[in-house]
């Protein structure tokens, strides 16, 4: 079982000066982050890709190359690359290298991400949407098994008896995120690939079908069921108190999701979904440690899975804030989780 967290890079707004803080300030802020949580024993750190002026991070394999040589256990993902508008082969030498550099720490976790800006940016069309994830995550998974590659798809130019450098000493682990649908958990499943589920909305046991519909199917497409990997991805804060972190941490969650849901057209985001979403049978996994702990607990058992990233940063709250609730994490979630998972 790993025990990991994720973020975006998400930019601490001023209400004073009605500004995002520096990128610069940022990065920085986010190397202090994560080499805590490399010293205090988490697993895992997944990085996502964001293209818009709230988040610092649009190269996570830059950021996880800088982090490569500041830890030294931790495992360094994306989380997720969005490879429908990326390059697969050029993710695969950006990945390649970092676990050169890492002494094998670096994971590529695929999705189509759930904001489209990147399609634009880097002149592919949304009508590709679907054939375009297909075609880059075949290119990209043939790229990582073969050391040499012939390949040719409908949507780039082929490639013949191509070599690409430099080659990682292993086969990179590769998973696959989800948002929730059938198709994308049956394709999972199919090629026998890792798969976490985002889950930050509505209750954790609603996804309970899906998780068991990758499991049959993983079995069904002949995969060692040894070797099967599941994990979730959700939302999370930790400070000291419930009422500390409603006073405290939910004016940045309200601000994020707000600016996310202008132009999405939801509904102002508000103290009672929140709320509700902190109760034992919501999906955010926020609160004092011991309410993160029994709601950890009960949400692994119930999905049988082997990792849960816990996403840290939304809202971009104060660097002091995230250096505490990394700290609660290590020291205090952690090490009770894995005890009653034992």
């Amino acid at each position: 079982m790993e025990l990991g967290i994720g973020m975006f890079g998400d930019l601490t707004f001023d209400k004073q000066t009605q500004k995002f803080q520096s990128n610069s300030q940022k990065f920085q802020e986010l190397i202090e982050q994560v080499k805590l949580a490399d010293e205090t024993g988490i697993d895992v750190f997944a990085l996502g890709e964001h293209h818009r002026p709230d988040y610092a991070v649009s190269t996570p394999e830059i950021v996880l190359s800088a982090l490569s040589t500041v830890t030294k256990n931790i495992k360094l993902a994306s989380g997720v690359s969005v490879i429908s508008s990326a390059d697969p082969v050029k993710l695969y030498q950006d990945f390649a290298t970092i676990d050169l550099i890492s002494n094998q720490r670096a994971e590529i976790i695929a999705g189509r991400g759930s904001f489209i800006e990147s399609f634009p940016l880097f002149g592919y069309d949304l009508k590709d949407y679907n054939e375009l994830f297909e075609e880059k995550l075949d290119l990209l998974l043939k790229v990582n098994q073969n050391e040499n590659l012939s390949w040719e798809g409908k949507l780039r130019t082929p490639l013949q008896n191509q070599t690409v450098y430099p080659r990682a000493e292993r086969e990179l682990p590769v998973w696959i995120a989800v948002g929730g649908t059938p198709e994308s958990v049956l394709r999972a499943a199919k090629l026998g690939l890792p798969i976490i589920f985002a889950i930050i909305g509505g209750m954790p046991k609603q996804f309970k079908p899906l998780i068991d519909f990758y499991k049959e199917n993983y079995k069904v497409y002949g995969h060692d069921v040894n070797k099967m990997q599941v994990g979730v991805h959700s939302h999370t804060f930790l400070m000291d108190s419930d009422e500390e972190l409603l006073e405290n941490y939910f004016p940045y969650y309200e601000s994020q999701m707000n600016r996310i849901g202008k132009s999405r057209g939801w509904a102002p985001y508000t103290k009672m979904q929140f709320q509700g979403g902190m109760d034992p049978e919501g999906a955010l996994f926020m609160g004092e440690p011991n309410k993160v702990i029994d709601k950890m607990i009960s949400t692994i058992e119930m999905f049988g899975l082997t990792r849960f990233v816990a996403h840290i940063d939304v809202g971009g709250p104060t660097h002091k804030e995230m250096m505490k609730a990394i700290e609660l994490y290590g020291t205090k979630v952690l090490p009770e989780v894995r005890k009653a998972l034992a």
